[in-house]
Parts: structure tokens; C-alpha cells; sequence
């Protein structure tokens, strides 16, 4: 399976129990270039989500355990560079960092794994049309009063003939996301932004708000 990329997100994890499933995949079609883990793995846009209740499935059990490690291990390097460099080092390390992370993550679990968001900062990890849908029903079920923490997508579809499994859990925005997230950033903040992100949309965020999702394709 190929490399899924990664976009920089500054979110905390937390896993809750809400699932949200998707209906039946539409036919084979080419990946939309800019999807992460969907377009790392080769997927095509599936069907808008519904709610249903979590079910602790082999393959969504998997992908669990790859997000948290992806969480734990990016949320580790981001903390210590802001410790020894401030923001705009944590900036730095999220853009070279984080797609590798995301390869080794998935290299150890065997599958593909990304983060997308509404409102990225990386135009390359613009989401599919599924993981679209799913963001806005997390969304929507943020707004009616759901913590948006327990929050979670998966379908069932095929790649090319091959059953895979796709799955992804929110990502709420923290204090700390701010600094580089918020309405109002620092100029230095703005400065490496421009840098790094000339196309950056993944600002005006404040403590828990959805900033995004985690994405990942497995085989199944």
C-alpha cells in the first residue's frame, strides 16, 4: 500500500464511540488527486454518511490504534519543537514532519493514514467527496450538541476489486491550536505560514471547534 500524505493539523486526539457509516460505494473511478489516505491507497468517493452505533469491527479496532499512534507520535514532536523553538519551529516541523510520520505509522499498521480538514492548510490534502460528507455530518452533529471528540466515519467499499475498509475520526481544535489556528496569529506565525502554506485556509478556529479528521484505507 502507498504512503498516505499528511496534513498539518495541531489537534488533539481523543476516541469516543460514535460511528458514522457510509451507504453503498459507487463504481470504480480515478482517485481524486488531492484526497490523503483515500488517494494514497488509490479510492475512489463514496456515499454520504448516517449515523449508526459504533461496532468494534477488526479493521476499525486497526485503524484506531494507527490514529492514536499517529496522534501520540506528531503531537510529541510538535510539543518539543514549540518547546525549543516556539511556533514558527513548530510550524516547521509539522510541514516535514508529519508525512513522515504518517508513512511510518501506516508502514507498521499496514495501511494508509492522512488528516484532511474543511479548511486546509495544505491544498494538496483536500478531502474526497466521502471524506467531505463525513466532515459535514460531524459537523452538523457537533452543532446539534454532540462532543465532537467521539465522533467517528467508516464505509465499507473496494479499490479496484480489493474490499477495503475507510475510516476516520474528528480532530477538535484545543487551546494550544490557536497559536497557529486562531483568528489572530502572531506576524512571525502569519510570516512562515506564508512560507510554508502560500494557499493556507485553516485559520478562524477557536477550543472546540472540528478542525478536521484523520483518515485512513485498509485492506479488509
Amino acid at each position: 500500500m502507498r504512503p498516505a500524505q499528511a496534513i498539518p493539523l495541531f489537534g488533539m486526539l481523543l476516541l469516543g464511540a460514535a460511528v458514522v457509516a457510509a451507504g453503498p460505494a459507487p463504481a470504480d473511478v480515478p482517485p481524486d488527486a488531492g484526497a490523503p489516505a483515500a488517494a494514497a491507497a488509490g479510492a475512489a468517493p463514496s456515499a454520504a454518511p448516517e449515523v449508526v452505533r459504533a461496532r468494534a469491527a477488526p479493521e476499525v479496532v486497526r485503524a484506531r490504534a494507527a490514529v492514536a499512534a499517529f496522534a501520540a507520535t506528531l503531537q510529541g514532536e510538535l510539543k518539543n519543537a514549540i518547546a525549543a523553538g516556539g511556533p514558527v519551529n513548530g510550524i516547521k516541523v509539522c510541514a516535514e514532519r508529519a508525512p513522515a510520520i504518517a508513512h511510518e505509522v501506516g508502514t507498521a499498521h499496514g495501511l494508509a493514514i492522512g488528516r484532511t480538514s474543511l479548511k486546509n492548510r495544505n491544498p494538496a490534502n483536500t478531502p474526497d467527496a466521502w471524506e467531505r460528507a463525513a466532515m459535514s455530518r460531524f459537523e452538523q452533529d457537533r452543532q446539534a450538541g454532540a462532543d465532537p471528540a467521539t465522533l467517528e466515519a467508516v464505509v465499507h467499499t473496494a479499490i479496484e476489486g480489493r474490499p477495503v475498509t475507510r475510516y476516520m475520526k474528528a480532530i477538535v481544535t484545543q487551546p494550544l491550536c490557536t497559536t497557529c489556528h486562531g483568528a489572530t496569529l502572531a506576524p512571525e506565525v502569519e510570516a512562515a505560514l506564508r512560507d510554508f502554506y502560500p494557499a493556507d485556509a485553516a485559520r478562524g478556529f477557536a477550543p472546540g471547534d472540528l478542525r478536521g479528521a484523520f483518515t485512513v484505507t485498509l485492506d479488509r
